[in-house]
């Protein structure tokens, strides 16, 4: 008999460490080559670096050297900080700033000149500015009135004409950087509402699949529910995601939709709105029957599973929503047509609706075992209808006509 012997010594933290660094390493060398394969994320993330560092030198040149001004650091570093990811947020920004760095400026030099002590001034007027930087008008920007403050006791300068220099300088430098955040290729943020929103009938495709294929085979079970579910709210997290990129979308446009048009900078056909309503509804669908096999696997509960048959007959018909919701993804990416519009989807249809047809009638047969069989067959065959009638519409509507 041979006993293993683990050893936790300092090998451990080494080998943590190198993983991470690998891994770190990788995710770096992926974006680099996304940046250079094409337009993307990582692209867009490089080009702001470039327009904050032109947007420095050129307020560092303006200030410093032809303006001669000896309190040039102000203006480079707030140029960098004002090249965001919108113009409109470049100007939200750019007035919040400024109006934190005059209010930090202006306490700070009050608070140097009633204490004449360093120490005195910042015990004064850093805790009245970090309350204040809580003010929502300041937004995100509320901080850089108590690092103002710090900046200005630290320097010394606190007379009238270092106050005004200040200030002038901190407007130079959000002029310049809303300038070249708006002139040198605007942002403009709408990749990522396709990309976004067409992930999400990929993936509700890959949990129907998932399903499928673990009713299909019978093998699953609690636990098995349960990672459904996971994956269903991970679909709610991409949801999200598409939510705050139709934001960005929104903004980027804001001010600058007209000109980026002229310049063919905006592409006609980006999503309608409808459709990330169409698909968050299908993510509250898909959701839905994973809790509710959830319940069914759960032997402490009074809910039990249909019977095999009908699971098998339910597992094909979530098969072939699935592989809607994958030609719909392909759709969205504008990688072709969806395939339901060809003659091959017209034989899936009909299979759709003979399926349903016999899972009704699975349902009328579970009525009479009692109600606990009839409660989740009923409720899955009601969310295949529901995720039926978002992803293929207009076929939907032709096979209930008939």
């Amino acid at each position: 008999m041979s006993v293993r012997v683990t050893t936790h010594g300092p090998d451990v933290p080494v080998t943590r460490w190198g993983e991470t660094v690998r891994r770190e390493a990788d995710g770096a060398r992926r974006a680099v080559k996304a940046a250079w394969g094409g337009p993307g994320r990582e692209r867009e993330l490089i080009l702001q670096a470039l327009k904050a560092a032109l947007a420095a030198v050129i307020a560092w040149l303006v200030a410093g050297d032809w303006l001669g001004d000896p309190m040039a650091l102000m203006a480079p570093w707030v140029a960098i900080v004002l090249v965001q990811t919108t113009v409109y947020g470049s100007l939200r920004q750019a007035a919040q700033q400024l109006a934190a760095i005059c209010a930090g400026t202006l306490l700070a030099s009050g608070a140097q000149a009633l204490t004449d002590d360093t120490l005195g001034a910042l015990a004064l007027s850093v805790p009245l500015l970090m309350l204040l930087s809580h003010w929502p008008r300041f937004g995100d920007q509320g901080i850089y009135a108590a690092t103002t403050a710090v900046f200005t006791v630290a320097s010394g300068a606190v007379s009238v004409s270092a106050v005004g220099h200040r200030v002038e300088q901190a407007a130079i430098g959000a002029l310049i950087g809303v300038a070249v955040n708006a002139v040198v290729l605007p942002p403009v943020h709408l990749r990522d509402v396709r990309e976004n929103l067409a992930c999400l009938p990929h993936e509700a495709g890959e949990v129907l699949r998932s399903v499928a294929a673990g009713l299909r085979d019978g093998d699953w079970d609690e636990s098995t529910a349960a990672d459904w579910s996971s994956a269903a709210s991970r679909l709610e997290r991409r949801r999200d995601g598409l939510r705050a990129a139709r934001g960005w979308c929104r903004e980027s446009l804001r001010l600058t939709g007209g000109p980026l048009r002229v310049l063919h900078r905006v592409p006609l056909n980006v999503p309608p709105e409808a459709e990330d309503a169409r698909w968050e509804r299908v993510t509250d669908h898909v959701t839905a029957l994973t809790r509710t096999l959830v319940v069914a696997a759960d032997d402490d509960r009074s809910p039990a599973p249909p019977e095999a048959a009908a699971l098998r007959v339910y597992a094909r018909l979530l098969e072939l929503i699935g592989d809607a919701c994958e030609s719909e993804a392909r759709r969205l990416l504008g990688e072709g047509a969806p395939d339901h519009d060809g003659d091959d989807t017209e034989d899936r249809e009909t299979e759709m609706s003979d399926l349903r047809g016999r899972l009704q009638e699975a349902l009328r047969d579970h009525a009479g075992q009692g109600a606990a069989h009839t409660a989740v067959l009923g409720s899955l065959l009601l969310q295949a209808e529901n995720l039926w009638a978002e992803v293929l519409p207009g076929a939907r509507e032709e096979h209930l006509s008939e």
